[in-house]
C-alpha cells in the first residue's frame, strides 16, 4: 500500500489524538489519582487492537462497499463532535477530569477498564469505521483487511506514546497550573467543534 496513505492517516490521528474525550479524562484522572498510568494506558491500546482486528475482519470492507452507510457514520459522527464541543465551551468545568470518577483497582482492573473506554469511546469507532476505510487503496496489491489492519498499528503505537507522556505529566500540570487546565479546556472544544465541521464538509464535497 501506498506509504503517502499512512502518513496521511497517521497525521489525521495524530489530530484525532490530541483532541480531548473520554480517552484523556481516563488517562489523566489515573496520573492524578493512583498514577497506574502504564496499565490504564495499555488497556486503552487493547482497546483499539481489538477494534483494528475487528475491522479488519469485515466491517471496514462492508464500510468501503457501502457509501451510504460510510456518509451516515461520517454524519452522526461528525454531530457527536460537534456537539461535545460546544458542551464543552459551554461548560469548562464539566470536561476536566475527576479523580473521584476513576475507582480504584489493581493493574488488572486499570487495563480491562482502558479496554472498556477505548473500545466504546465513539472518537475511537467514527475513526475506524468512517475514517479508516478511506485510507485503503483499492488497487493495492494488499488486501483490504490487510491494509485495514497495518493502518491501525500506527495508530495504536500513537495513542500509547501520548496517552503515557498525559498521563505521567497530569499531576505537575494540572495540579499546579489549574488555570492551564481551563485553557486546554476551552481550546479542545474549538478543536471538536472544527473537526467536526470538517468531517462534514468534506462528506458534501465528495457528493
Amino acid at each position: 500500500m501506498s506509504m503517502s496513505l499512512v502518513l496521511a492517516f497517521w497525521v489525521m490521528t495524530l489530530a484525532l489524538i490530541a483532541v480531548p474525550g473520554p480517552d484523556w479524562a481516563f488517562t489523566l484522572a489515573s496520573g492524578i489519582r493512583d498514577r497506574v498510568v502504564l496499565p490504564a494506558v495499555g488497556g486503552l491500546m487493547l482497546g483499539y487492537v481489538v477494534l483494528t482486528g475487528f475491522v479488519a475482519a469485515g466491517v471496514g470492507t462492508l464500510v468501503t462497499q457501502t457509501p451510504p452507510v460510510l456518509d451516515v457514520l461520517t454524519f452522526v459522527g461528525a454531530a457527536y463532535l460537534i456537539y461535545l464541543g460546544w458542551r464543552v465551551l459551554s461548560d469548562p468545568g464539566a470536561a476536566q477530569a475527576s479523580p473521584a470518577s476513576v475507582p480504584r483497582g489493581g493493574w488488572r482492573g486499570w487495563m480491562l477498564r482502558g479496554m472498556g473506554v477505548s473500545g466504546l469511546n465513539p472518537k475511537g469507532l467514527l475513526l475506524f469505521l468512517a475514517m479508516l476505510p478511506q485510507f485503503t487503496d483499492p488497487r493495492g496489491t494488499w488486501s483490504a483487511p490487510v491494509q485495514l489492519g497495518t493502518l491501525g498499528l500506527p495508530f495504536v503505537a500513537t495513542c500509547g506514546l501520548f496517552y503515557t507522556a498525559l498521563g505521567l505529566g497530569a499531576r505537575a500540570v494540572l495540579g499546579a497550573r489549574p488555570a492551564a487546565s481551563r485553557v486546554l479546556t476551552r481550546v479542545s472544544g474549538v478543536a471538536m467543534v472544527v473537526v467536526g465541521i470538517a468531517l462534514l464538509a468534506e462528506r458534501l464535497l465528495t457528493h
